[in-house]
């Protein structure tokens, strides 16, 4: 299935973690061995599944490179994949996500045609348990320099990046820490010193809806608080970008402590608004 470049190796590495999406993975699985590019390997990292997905990567002989591991989360699965990577290229896809058959095809040439770009991404089409749905304004893909745009909410979909593998290196990789919102602390990583290209076509399908969508569960917020503390602890950061940050993280952390308050959760709420500081 895969189409390699003369010196036997691909020029993209595609990285599918899953853990029990039988399903759904079988038809991410697809929409990729169908693109129109070739020169790519594609390689899914099962993150402990206990149903038939064992099984069904097994029935894809030598199309596809399988790595098995303990169950440890989405970001250790993806960094599994980058470590195994033989691509310049990494584009990562979510298991309850499809591309269209030029995905690869037109980030290649983006990058081809922008040899200093590291990153870019696409837009995409919304489906919502089977519906198509219109993204909020808040949700709007920007181009170019996005941390503050970025430090709300996350603005970039795993499912439609491309990078250049070098990007970890400037950057690192997902933090293993973070069960959810491991994609908005990585990619503010990469936002407050590189351009985020934006190729304004939709060439991904991201589904919502199902019960087990990470970015559906409540409480992310705490994630993002971490994520922020974390950033503003190091020194990627210039003033401007500190300055921002330290905004966002007050407000996030004064809302989080709010809804713990009404929850009856005293000692968190007090935890968070220490970080919010005085008002």
């Amino acid at each position: 299935m895969t189409m390699k470049n003369n010196n036997n190796t691909p020029m993209v590495s595609v990285i599918i973690p899953t853990c029990n999406r039988d399903r759904l993975v079988q038809e991410a699985i697809a929409s990729v061995l169908a693109q129109e590019f070739k020169s790519f390997e594609l390689i899914v990292v099962d993150d402990g599944s206990t149903d038939s997905t064992p099984e069904i990567l097994g029935s894809y002989g030598d199309a596809i490179t399988v790595i098995r591991q303990e169950n440890r989360g989405v970001s250790a699965a993806r960094n599994a994949g980058i470590a195994v990577a033989k691509g310049e290229l990494i584009a990562l896809l979510d298991s309850d996500d499809l591309w269209m058959a030029e995905k690869l095809a037109v980030q290649t040439a983006f990058f081809q045609q922008h040899p200093d770009a590291l990153i870019c991404q696409t837009e995409e089409i919304w489906v919502r348990n089977g519906v198509r749905v219109n993204p909020k304004k808040k949700h709007r893909k920007l181009s170019g320099m996005i941390f503050e745009p970025s430090l709300a909410l996350c603005l970039v979909s795993p499912s439609a990046v491309m990078m250049r593998r070098e990007l970890f290196s400037h950057v690192g990789l997902f933090d293993e820490s973070l069960p959810a919102c491991e994609d908005y602390d990585l990619w503010l990583r990469v936002g407050c010193r590189y351009p985020v290209h934006l190729i304004d076509r939709p060439l991904i399908v991201k589904r919502g809806g199902h019960e087990d969508q990470l970015s559906g569960a409540p409480g992310l917020d705490k994630y993002r608080i971490q994520s922020l503390l974390k950033l503003l602890d190091g020194d990627l950061l210039s003033p401007e970008q500190s300055q921002a940050a330290r905004k966002m993280l007050k407000e996030k952390s004064s809302i989080y402590a709010s809804g713990c308050l009404k929850r009856g959760r005293g000692e968190e709420a007090r935890y968070y608004l220490r970080i919010a500081g005085p008002v």
